[in-house]
């Protein structure tokens, strides 16, 4: 690996994962035709994404001191994350989530937080801010959020904000901190004003980010820059095992090119390739690309469209 460290900020989980046939019509036995258990967390899952394309990565999180903890810092690990900076405090159970995957690759989630776990943010290392190359959040920790992006202010580190209905409603605290404003569909509609995706990625706009998205899922990525360039980045088919994750994927794969030096366009054709490719296999990451990988599934891509 080279380059600077990206540090992303946020929820780190263990997921249990079980792919059945179909969902039932009513509550009843199961039989699960396959089941793991996967690291989750949207921060985690986009830092785990940077270091399986080759980037360096460090996750700024909070976990449990239990069995579960062991095991989401393990699979961190495993995989090439950072994780000096993932506490575990004492008396408090890990986040968890229980993933159910029908045939189609569609999910059920029910996720559990212990509340109990601390938001201080004053033993995150705020000075390791001015060497990274990125700041990543998902928002889901306020406290260590804003003292990553206010550090990153200061030192011109770009910022990188991953906004889903379940943080959405903290948008305000750190939108004037943010570079980068991606969302989820369903916040972006919830979250911010316009009776458009047009007239919302303006509004964003209009507050001071330089570059405000939407994933759509099956219908892309639609995106706007402070310039007035607004594109839509088709997404890739692929045959889909499971796409929980796949817009934890898009985030971090877009930071990591991001990183990298490429322009939007290019941060959004890799972060959609990432996306897609990480909907192969079940849970959120046995599909995640390395870099080698990704960069052949996008010039068989470009392969097959000039057949066409």
């Amino acid at each position: 690996m080279t380059g600077k460290r990206i540090i992303a900020v946020g929820h780190a989980a263990l997921d249990y994962v079980y792919r059945i046939a179909k969902f039932p019509s009513a509550p009843t036995k199961l039989r699960a035709i396959e089941h793991i258990a996967s690291g989750g967390g949207m921060a985690a899952n986009a830092a785990a994404t940077i270091a399986r394309l080759g980037g360096k990565v460090s996750l700024w999180s909070r976990i449990g001191s239990d069995d579960a903890g062991g095991i989401i810092v393990q699979q961190l690990r495993r995989v090439g994350v950072d994780t000096k900076h993932v506490r575990a405090f004492a008396s408090t159970r890990s986040p968890t989530a229980a993933v159910i995957v029908d045939e189609h690759g569609e999910r059920l989630i029910v996720s559990e937080d212990d509340h109990n776990l601390p938001l201080k943010e004053d033993w995150l290392p705020v000075l390791d801010v001015e060497t990274a190359s990125i700041i990543y959040s998902d928002l889901t920790w306020l406290e260590g959020t804003l003292l990553a992006f206010n550090a990153a202010r200061t030192h011109g580190i770009p910022t990188v904000l991953d906004i889903d209905l379940g943080s959405g409603m903290l948008l305000s605290k750190v939108i004037g901190l943010t570079d980068y404003a991606i969302f989820s569909a369903p916040a972006f509609r919830q979250f911010v004003h316009g009776d458009s995706d047009d007239e919302r990625l303006a509004h964003l706009i209009r507050t001071g980010v330089l570059h405000a998205g939407v994933t759509l899922g099956a219908k892309g990525y639609h995106w706007m820059n402070k310039e007035g360039v607004k594109k839509k980045q088709h997404p890739f088919p692929v045959e889909t095992v499971d796409s929980t994750g796949a817009g934890d994927a898009f985030h971090g794969a877009f930071t990591w090119a991001l990183a990298a030096g490429h322009d939007e366009i290019e941060c959004a054709r890799i972060a959609s390739a990432a996306a897609a490719l990480s909907c192969r296999k079940l849970g959120a990451r046995a599909g995640l690309p390395t870099k080698a990988e990704l960069h052949e599934f996008l010039r068989a891509q470009e392969h097959d469209q000039t057949r066409d």
